[in-house]
Formats: structure tokens, sequence, C-alpha cells
């Protein structure tokens, strides 16, 4: 509720105009307009944003229109994070590791999901039966019934994995694969592009992702790197820029513009020496020639070593900016990165990074994989030498990586070819499991210490750790630009004032029926609240600390009553309404057909009117 004025303060109390986006069309937008087709099909798929949880659209130019949308509790999104909650991950957070379990299971409940909980249509829509979800009207994903029809509660998050769990991994997988490649064919019925581009948290399974490439009727897929709701931000700008202010828009058809996604932030050679120095680093510089070499010398000795160069990648992935990397050669290698080093579950997989133009010797990957978003099979021949990157179906998350995007991380996957004839490292991503990725020098310093790797390089600069043995004592924080805190006195005064003025006048409209209350008479309020604005306008600084004080009471209290109010609000309204979903199995939103699509078709407004609803208020 307070978005738009949160907004306005923290720039400076700006006044010019406020545009609003939704999500799913945000998410649109992200998928295409980066992208390098002049026009495409787009699919949106998540959990849920607004009401919709899947969108079929196209784009063309600088305009995207969405045509079909599903709707809440219908989710794939939310049937994918159920089966994580009940495999003993968190929600919202650790989809990525059921994916990955699902090659060690098998696919024992696919026909019990498609038979009781979900009925799917020909054209990827579905509906999914509420008595199994408790989403809408309680406080956990998964009901009493499902765990009645999928052989027990959920499993202890941290305790031992079962085949029950890994089953479930691979039945919600297939099922969701399937659905994507649905929804797909009908992307590409509808707009009849040759082209797709995909968005939401859901176009993050990689798996599936490889499925639409390889058996989908579409001739490319693009999908935005930060495919999540971090993306939506690209989106929500992209919509201002070529919907509200209608600026052209140029595809070649080869190259995006997500510029290999590093858009974050990056520090310099002085400023990383200053944080190395304070931080207690022992370190060594080197010229781009002699650093370069000198990792790949370490990396084809067996050591694992942090890389961290230049700005930080935009997204989930670790994608040569921020990575941990080792050879993917070692058979023990995957053991000790998930044992030692990233401290993580056992059947975690690792991601290759391969020189673009070796990529298809080794992997079944048929386009250019920048971001790390499909996964592919390994070619037969290869998989006994790759055994730290080869998951346990011969498969890969494969980054494509090429001079143009990555320079410096090109030539060092070109430095280790040389020395061992293997154009590829393990690139995983620089952080500790539950931790985020390295973004500043001194994370990257802690991180090094913390996950006991072998040497770090931050370009230009070159550490190993048996010169480091003795980890950061006291934090270092990176100096950031920051507007000072507003204290807001003369604003506080004003607004103060005028109560105490209007407290002033009521007390001389109080109808005689009324009792007398004890307060201040009517004139004094009034002149209290007139000098009171006058000190405001003339020298409000001095109100300021007042201001700060009340400012800083206000966001105590606001953060203990906001999540009360917030459930009231949720216990009063939403849960009557799941309770209600879930005794009559039918939505008290729309009607439930029981055949045919449940795709709803968007109204088909003027680009005009588009335009316009960037405008609304919420």
């Amino acid at each position: 509720m307070h978005t738009e004025r949160r907004l306005r303060s923290a720039l400076g109390d700006y006044q010019g105009r406020v545009l609003w986006a939704e999500h799913h069309e945000s998410h649109a937008a992200s998928a295409f307009y980066p992208s390098p087709f002049e026009s495409a099909a787009i699919l949106t798929i998540d959990g849920v944003g607004e009401w919709a949880t899947a969108t079929i659209g196209r784009g063309d130019g600088n305009d995207i229109r969405l045509s079909h949308q599903l709707q809440y509790p219908d989710s794939l999104g939310l049937l994918y994070s159920a089966f994580t909650h009940h495999a003993g991950f968190q929600v919202n957070s650790g989809e990525y590791k059921l994916m990955g379990l699902a090659p060690y299971g098998q696919p024992r409940y696919v026909a019990r999901i498609l038979d009781e909980v979900v009925s799917l249509r020909d054209d990827g829509s579905f509906t999914m039966d509420q008595r199994f979800f408790d989403y809408m009207g309680g406080l956990t994903m998964t009901t009493p019934l499902f765990e009645a029809r999928f052989d027990g509660p959920a499993r202890a998050p941290e305790s031992p994995l079962t085949q029950r769990e890994m089953d479930y991994a691979r039945s919600v997988q297939d099922v969701c694969e399937e659905i994507v490649l649905r929804m797909a064919r009908m992307a590409h019925r509808e707009t009849g592009a040759t082209a797709l581009c995909m968005a939401g948290g859901v176009a993050l399974n990689a798996v599936a992702n490889g499925r639409v490439a390889r058996e989908g009727p579409f001739e490319q897929v693009w999908i935005q790197p930060a495919a999540g709701d971090a993306g939506g931000a690209i989106g929500a700008a992209y919509l201002g820029w070529h919907r509200w202010l209608d600026q052209p828009r140029a595809a070649d058809g080869r190259n995006d513009a997500m510029k290999g996604a590093m858009l974050g932030p990056s520090a310099d050679a002085g400023q990383i020496e200053c944080e190395l120095t304070a931080l207690g680093a022992r370190f060594v510089r080197l010229d781009e020639e002699q650093l370069i070499d000198r990792t790949a010398e370490l990396l084809a000795a067996g050591n694992v070593v942090g890389w961290f160069d230049g700005r930080m990648e935009f997204g989930p992935r670790a994608l040569g900016a921020r990575s941990i990397l080792a050879d993917p050669r070692d058979p023990d290698m995957q053991a000790r990165l998930n044992a030692r080093v990233k401290r993580r579950e056992a059947f975690r997989p690792f991601a290759p990074s391969v020189l673009a133009e070796r990529a298809d010797r080794y992997f079944d990957v048929g386009a250019e994989s920048p971001y790390m978003q499909r996964v592919v099979p390994v070619r037969q021949s290869e998989r006994s030498r790759l055994p730290a990157v080869t998951h346990v179906d011969g498969s890969a998350r494969v980054q494509t990586v090429t001079r143009k995007r990555a320079p410096r991380f090109h030539a060092l996957l070109r430095r280790f070819e040389a020395r061992t004839g293997c154009p590829m490292l393990v690139n995983t991503s620089f952080n500790v499991r539950d931790e985020p990725i390295v973004c500043t020098p001194a994370d990257a310093y802690r991180c090094f210490h913390d996950a006991e790797l072998d040497a770090l390089v931050i370009y230009p600069f070159l550490l190993l750790r048996r010169e480091n043995v003795v980890p950061p004592a006291t934090p270092v924080l990176l100096p950031q630009e920051q507007r000072p805190a507003r204290a807001g006195g003369r604003r506080l005064g004003v607004e103060t004032g005028v109560l105490l003025i209007a407290a002033g006048g009521l007390t001389f409209a109080r109808p005689p029926t009324l009792p007398t209350l004890p307060m201040l008479p009517g004139g004094s309020l009034m002149i209290a609240g007139a000098a009171l604005i006058g000190v405001a306008l003339l020298r409000g600084s001095l109100l300021d600390p007042l201001a700060a004080t009340l400012t800083r009471l206000g966001t105590a209290v606001n953060r203990r009553l906001s999540p009360v109010v917030l459930t009231g609000i949720y216990l009063v309204l939403f849960a009557p309404i799941g309770f209600l979903r879930r005794r009559s199995r039918s939505s008290p939103f729309r009607s439930r057909p029981s055949g045919g699509t449940v795709w709803t078709t968007r109204e088909a407004a003027s680009r005009a009117e588009r335009r316009e609803q960037l405008t609304r208020q919420v």
C-alpha cells in the first residue's frame, strides 16, 4: 500500500509520474526486449503474480501483447513447490535441488499426479484439485490428503534422503516438462512465431528448457538469464522505455542485449588492494598474461580456485565473474566440491563452462548456451572423461563461453586447454551453502577462507591459501554512496501544526450536547499550531532530531505491527476462501470446466490503452 510513497521519498520527494507494470507482463518484457529476435512468441510461467500463473503472448518490434493466461490457484510453479516442500526442501529456494535430485528417482508418482491431482489439457492448461494443497488457506503447501496419497508426511529438513523423495523429484519433474512442452506448442500455434522467449521462475528449470529447445516446435529459444522475479525489474524498465516512451528497438537475430548478464557492481584495482590490505591478506599483483597462465597452472594441478573478475553477474548463475573453478576431469572433484567447498548435498551436480567453439564436440548443445539455462546430453564418448560435470543421467547444464561476452574467462579456458587438452572447467557459484554469491572483494576473501579454496584470483591479484591461513577478524564494508537520511523536521512541524489548528477549530464547532473534554482551549491549540508551522518554515532543522526519533520509533512499531495486521487480513479474508475452495473443490473466483482449455483470453486492448495501463494506481 505504501510503495509509491516510499519510492517518491527515496528519490528525494520525486514529483513526477510513477508507472506500474503487471507481474507477468514484466516477465514477458524481460524475456522479449533483450532477446535477439525482431518478433517472437512469449511464454512466462511462475508461481503467481497478481492472479496470473502463466501467460502466452507475442512480441513484435518494440511492443508486446499477452493474449492468454492461466489463473491462480492453478499453478505449475506452486505444484513444483508443493513437492519441494514435501521432499524436505525450502520453498522458493530448494526447487533447483529437486531438479538435481530427479535423475536418481523413478517416475513412480506421475500417473497419480495426472490422474488425481492435475487435470492436464493438450494445450498445456490444467486445473489442480485444491484438496491436496494448503497454500490458499493455510500455512503449509500440502494437506493431510496429500500425505495420504503420496506415502506419508513431508520429509524433515536435513534428514536423510530416501528413495521416496527421489521418486517425488523425478515424478514432478516429468510432469513439469510435459506441461512446459505443451505450453510451448500452444504458444507456437497461437502466434505462428519461429522463435520463443521465456521468463518466470519455472523458466529456471534448465532440464525443461533443454527439452523445449530440442523437442519443441521453435527454431530458436531465448530465456532471460534472471528469469525469476529479480528479472522483473529489467522488464518493468523496458516497458517504460519502449511502451511508455515509444523508443525504438533493434534486434539483429544473433546477439542479445544482456551483455553476458554482467550487469552488477565491480571494483577497481585500487579499491581491491585497499580492501585486501585492510583484511590482512597476502597477495601478489600480476599482469593479465601472467595471472591467466598461473591460474591455469593451479587448476591443471588439481587446485580449486575462486575467480572474481569485473562486474558481477545478474541472476542466479555464476557465469565467470563470481565463480569457483576446478578441473572437470578429476573423478573425485564433485565429491570434494560438495563436501569440503560448498558443504552441500552430495547429489548436487556441477556445471561445465566450455569454449563455445569446442562445445559441440563434448555436448549435444545445438546452439550457444551463454547463460547456463539448458541441460543437454553429454556425448557418450566423453562422459567418462568428464566425471565432475556429468550428472548421473549423462547430462550437464552447459555454459558456452565466447571472447565477446567474457574475454578474460575465455582466455583462461584457452590457456587451460593448452595445458591439458580440455577446453572447459567446472564452474559453480562463488559461495558456500545458504550464502549469496560474493559481491565485493571482502566477500570473496571471506569465502576464500570459509570454503577452504586453494587460491583466489581477484583480478589483477592472486592469493594462495598457504600464504593466507589466518581468516579476517573484523568486517570491512565497501564504501558506498548513500543519500543522507532525511530527518524531515520541516514536514513534521507543518503537518503537526495543521493538525493542531484543525483540532482547535473543532473545539469551536463542538455541539453543546457533547460533554466538555479535558483539553486545551481551541484558541491556544490554533496559536500553538500556527507557531509550530512558523518555526518549521523558518528553522525546520530545529525539529530534525524530533523527526528522526519519531521515524525510528515508527519504524520499530511498524516492523512489529505489520506482521500482526497482515496475518489478521490473511486469516479474515483469505483463509475462509481457501476453506471453501477445499470443501467445494471448485474455485470461488471462476467456474472450472471439466474439459477443454483452461486458458483465459486477455482483453485485446489497443497499444494506446496498454500504454495508459502503466499509469494505474494500486
